[in-house]
């Protein structure tokens, strides 16, 4: 006899139909390994080319568009009918001035620099090498893999190439009656220009100059780093002596900028290119104080024990010049740079003797006395980048002699950190005793 189906019980009914149904696969989530972390994609990478053409543009547009706004509105109140196109041009020529490419115009060669532009573009320059290196991935990200310094010498090199470019076209367009530009010299002072600054920032970002410094000897970073210590001291010192000079004549400077009647804008123009030649002026400043001092053409030199003044130009920062030999309290300002240099010993005693206070006399006495030609080195240097000309026979020679700077300082430095290191030694050795 056929059987009855007994009714399904309903709960055992809905468990069979769960079960009838097609399985759906999930994703199964990975997990990450105790102690590793997950592969990550490498980092893309900009073609070299690009990037360095893409940076130096950038950063020749940073110092070079505000110098075509400044000579714009110095001359547009100008009543002599310059032109726009001439204005540019003036503009141009004043850029390329600024990396000591020297012009040549009908009062003669004019070859001084405004270091103020100088450093800006230097800086600029400089962040594009790193910008470049960090596209390209020039920098080892982990300590354990190899490190190589051709990406960061290709990024510099490129730059270079690239900013040379940019100075040969500046030179071709800045050329026009009355001024010539040198465009071969162009290319050639641009990309010298380009391949020190981008180097410079290329290897900074790709750690190479931090494991240059680390397998320098401690004997020489000391002496680096005191000697620069020591001459950013007699540059603030010279900047601050430029300062009191100018702010104590300021009325002399201020008729100075009237006579040009050139309106507020023209005024306002004429005080940021004093601003652009300050730091020339400073460094004037500087050799002024360490002793040489410096030269305004074939009829003016001043120095602390001879000044002769002849005729000058129409300038404001001139109007600080002394007229007189260093009489009364003036000849204590000639002790600044030796303070400088006291200074600068002081910080190396201390900073070498907290990290090791058994260091011995002579690796810390050594530091001190390689000290001294580190800063006769960089005050030669930024002498002569001081110095040039602002046309033929009595502006032909100005600045300071960049040989006596160095060589001078160079003396003067050492024995200043000499001393206060030996003196600074002796002192945390006494207070030790006395604990």
């Amino acid at each position: 006899m056929p059987t009855t189906p007994t009714p399904e019980d309903p709960e055992e009914g809905a468990q069979t139909r769960l079960a009838d149904r097609e399985t759906v696969k999930l994703p199964i989530q990975r997990r990450a390994v105790r102690g590793k972390s997950p592969a990550k994609r490498p980092a893309r990478r900009a073609p070299l080319a690009l990037a360095a053409v893409v940076n130096s543009l950038w950063a020749a547009l940073v110092s070079l568009v505000p110098t075509l706004l400044l000579v714009w509105g110095v001359f547009a109140s100008d009543s002599s009918g310059t032109s726009l196109g001439e204005t540019l041009r003036l503009g141009l020529a004043g850029w390329v001035l600024a990396h000591w490419v020297p012009l040549q115009t009908g009062i003669g060669p004019i070859s001084l620099a405004p270091l103020g532009l100088t450093a800006v573009a230097a800086w600029r320059v400089y962040r594009a090498g790193v910008h470049t290196a960090r596209a390209i991935g020039a920098r080892a990200h982990h300590k354990r893999l190899p490190w190589s310094p051709w990406p960061a010498a290709r990024a510099g090199l490129a730059i270079g190439i690239v900013y040379s470019g940019l100075g040969t076209l500046a030179a071709a367009l800045a050329t026009h009656k009355g001024v010539d530009v040198s465009t071969v010299r162009a290319a050639l002072t641009f990309g010298g220009f380009g391949l020190v600054a981008g180097s410079l920032g290329a290897f900074a970002e790709a750690r190479g100059i931090a494991r240059l410094a680390a397998h320098t000897p401690r004997v020489l970073r000391d002496a680096v780093r005191t000697g620069l210590v020591a001459a950013l001291l007699v540059l603030g010192a010279g900047a601050a002596t430029t300062g009191m000079a100018v702010a104590v004549s300021g009325g002399d400077a201020s008729q100075i900028i009237d006579d040009y009647h050139t309106g507020i804008a023209g005024q306002i123009g004429l005080v940021i290119v004093c601003g652009f030649f300050a730091p020339d002026v400073t460094v004037w400043a500087a050799s002024y104080l360490v002793g040489p001092g410096f030269t305004i053409g074939s009829e003016t030199f001043i120095s602390a024990a001879h000044v002769s003044v002849g005729n000058l130009p129409a300038v404001p920062l001139l109007a600080g010049l002394p007229s007189t030999p260093a009489t009364g309290y003036a000849p204590l300002l000639l002790g600044l740079p030796l303070l400088a240099a006291l200074i600068a010993g002081w910080l190396l005693a201390r900073r070498s003797l907290r990290s090791d206070p058994e260091r011995s006399w002579f690796p810390l006495l050594g530091a001190a006395a390689l000290a001294g030609p580190v800063a006769g080195v960089l005050l030669a240097l930024v002498s002569a980048a001081a110095g040039g000309s602002l046309g033929a026979d009595g502006l032909a020679d100005i600045g300071p002699h960049a040989g006596a700077v160095g060589f001078v300082a160079m003396f003067m430095i050492a024995i200043g950190t000499l001393l206060s290191t030996a003196a600074t030694k002796l002192a945390l050795r006494a207070k030790k005793a006395r604990e």
